[in-house]
């Protein structure tokens, strides 16, 4: 069997992770222009702008709420190829809003916009990591995994740096700068039509065993795919003997109810740590630290930055330290760098010392971030499931995930309105539980099979 990287596979897997990019993009995009985006809101209308602004940004997570499960459908019923070829549509459009909204004098098309390409990022976060994994060797499908991750955090950084004030951080500047996410839709408009469609969908699926093995020789680049295929006749054997399990079924079943109560935990550390305050409010968490708005809006890069590295970082790490020990150091170290961060932020005030060191703290409680609890959530639900009710239990995470992703994004300006310095103590006391329940509940997933896994929770 072929195990090796291909052309035609790169070339697939670019075609897919665009829509993770896209996710990226969107999300640190948002941060930089928040000034210019409140000047166009109070110019049309009477509201307050930093409310709206909270809408503007937290919208988003309400169409990624609606994106994960419409995915779950279309993947099933249209194909992963042309599921994510329909995402991209849906992008273009939600860009198209976005950029046009200054132009239209309509604050609405912005929102409206905001939640279109929402609806795409959460379709994404779906849709791709699907198909990717399903391309994938079987030897390289972990390293192929996290590159959902290093897409994510280099359209972040791309957004970011879009967003400084020399480039497109103006008043005239930010309408094009959000506009720019139709490129990542375009493109996979362009590439998708000549990728081969997942070969696992088309044996499993549509039952079209010869159109499968086309893919896969395309994909593999050799035509020794019999023990491939004949992998994937066993798996679906196994399926067809196992139960299928809803949603709700997830609930009913108590040896399934504590797995996916770790996940769900496991997806609220992800969100709930703060990490989204960081990433949709940088700049204005670095100018209340003391900075002015252009470094502020330069340091901001760096958090993308940092995110992008520790992704690399933990392509290694992964398989080596195992995934309860990556995410058990980075909730410890985002616990304590939280807390050195609200210190900094009391010390500040005429200390261009303390200011160095509240950037330096966010950037250190982003890399911890980047150790475990920025991929591990999204694999783990994977792992503690057997087919029958994994992509129950993945939609539920996705769902729990995007809905802490909305409260974080509406209830950070508020927030650190009425608590000044104090903002990060919520997140702290969250992570310090998130810690003692991953410590506790949490098992070790690496090097057992997934029978091994949930035979645990049957005990």
């Amino acid at each position: 069997m072929a195990g090796g990287t291909t052309g035609a596979l790169l070339y697939a897997v670019s075609a897919a992770v665009l829509g993770m990019l896209q996710f990226g993009f969107n999300t640190g995009v948002i941060n930089a222009p928040r000034t210019f985006i409140e000047n166009f809101i109070q110019e049309q209308n009477d509201l307050s702008p930093s409310l709206i602004f909270s809408v503007i940004v937290s919208v988003f997570a309400v169409g990624g709420m609606i994106g994960c499960p419409l995915a779950s459908w279309l993947v099933e019923t249209r194909g992963r190829k042309n599921a994510l070829l329909i995402n991209s549509f849906i992008g273009i459009i939600g860009t198209v809003f976005m950029g046009f909204s200054k132009v239209a004098y309509s604050v609405e098309m912005l929102i409206i916009g905001r939640f279109i390409i929402g609806i795409n990022c959460g379709f994404a976060t779906t849709a791709s990591p699907t198909y990717v994994s399903e391309i994938a060797p079987v030897n390289l499908r972990g390293a192929f995994g996290t590159v959902n991750q290093l897409a994510v955090a280099f359209g972040m950084v791309g957004g970011q740096i879009l967003g400084i004030d020399g480039i497109l951080g103006s008043d005239s500047g930010w309408p094009w700068l959000l506009g720019l996410a139709i490129i990542p839709s375009a493109l996979q408009c362009i590439m998708l039509p000549f990728a081969p469609e997942s070969p696992r969908y088309l044996l499993l699926s549509v039952r079209d065993e010869e159109k499968a093995r086309t893919a896969l020789t395309k994909i593999r680049g050799t035509n020794q795919i019999n023990d491939e295929i004949n992998d994937m006749h066993i798996e679906d054997q196994a399926t067809k003997e196992e139960d299928k399990f809803s949603i709700m079924d997830l609930f009913r079943t108590s040896s399934l109810r504590t797995p996916l109560l770790i996940g769900i935990v496991m997806h609220l550390s992800q969100q709930l740590g703060g990490i989204n305050a960081v990433l949709y409010y940088s700049v204005t968490i670095f100018q209340s630290a003391g900075l002015e708005l252009s470094v502020a809006r330069l340091a901001s890069i760096g958090v993308g930055s940092v995110l992008f590295v520790m992704a690399l970082v933990s392509i290694p790490l992964m398989d080596r330290l195992g995934r309860r020990t990556l995410q058990l150091v980075g909730l410890g170290g985002m616990t304590v760098f939280s807390v050195l961060m609200t210190i900094a932020f009391f010390t500040y005030e005429n200390n261009s010392t303390m200011s160095t060191f509240a950037v330096i703290f966010t950037f250190l409680y982003v890399a911890f971030f980047g150790v475990g609890p920025s991929s591990i959530p999204w694999m783990i639900l994977s792992e503690l499931f057997n087919q029958g009710a994994r992509s129950a239990a993945v939609s539920v995470g996705a769902l729990v995930n995007w809905f802490a992703n909305f409260v974080v994004g509406l209830t950070f300006i508020p927030m650190s309105e009425a608590l000044g310095n104090y903002v990060f103590l919520p997140y702290t006391i969250l992570l310090i539980l998130f810690f003692l329940f991953t410590f506790f509940k949490l098992p070790e997933t690496k090097n057992r099979t997934i029978e091994e896994v949930t035979a645990l929770f049957k005990k």
